[in-house]
């Protein structure tokens, strides 16, 4: 977990939405964690620490060789 993705739990606390954004911009998880946190706070919550610790990007994954 980088210092990045700690900034982004912070943000999920208040407004689980944006840390999911901040993470993986307007796709899927976005949508569904809006619903989530529509439906109750603490289901979007847990959605979004899930969606930031474990999404990777392209340029975190490492291949074995």
């Amino acid at each position: 977990m980088t210092f990045g993705d700690f900034i982004r739990i912070l943000f999920s606390i208040l407004i689980p939405p944006l840390g999911v954004f901040l993470r993986v911009g307007f796709g899927l998880h976005f949508w569904l964690n809006i619903l989530l946190t529509i439906l109750g706070y603490v289901p979007g919550l847990i959605h979004a620490i899930w969606i930031i610790a474990s999404h990777r990007t392209r340029n975190s994954i490492t291949y074995n060789r």
